[in-house]
């Protein structure tokens, strides 16, 4: 009977040492890191890289469904071109600051997107602050 017990706790032990290391594996996985625009250029799988909008540098075709653009790393004024394919974020062009999700295509030379996350200036940017009335 000893022996049975040995056995179970023996494959129970393989069983959550193989599952610990498929969960951190997969985890790992799904880790998505920002990464300067060299390191996109480079990186095997998928990446992120953020910067901001230069101007001009926009064009979206609706049928297609396809935006071309240019982002501009702050630090060090690198440039990478973006290609995504979905619909053109609302208030694209007033963004300041874009983060693009996806893989680089080397064949194509452009950062092949697959999602866009697009900060936009506050609405209450820029508003005078109300001083408060006290009654007393």
């Amino acid at each position: 009977m000893k022996s049975n017990k040995k056995v179970y706790y023996l494959v129970g032990t393989v069983l959550l040492v193989l599952f610990a290391g498929f969960s951190y594996s997969e985890f790992r996985g799904a880790l998505t890191p920002y990464v300067s625009y060299d390191k996109a250029r480079e990186a095997p799988r998928t990446v992120q890289v953020a910067g901001g909008l230069e101007k001009g540098s926009n064009s979206y075709d609706e049928e297609a469904g396809l935006m071309r653009f240019t982002l501009v790393e702050a630090e060090t004024e690198q440039t990478l071109a973006i290609r995504y394919e979905g619909v053109k974020p609302a208030n694209f062009e007033d963004a300041i600051s874009i983060v693009a999700i996806g893989e680089f295509d080397a064949q194509a030379e452009e950062f092949a997107a697959k999602q866009l996350l697009v900060k936009c200036p506050s609405k209450y940017q820029g508003l005078e602050s109300v001083e408060t009335k006290t009654y007393g």
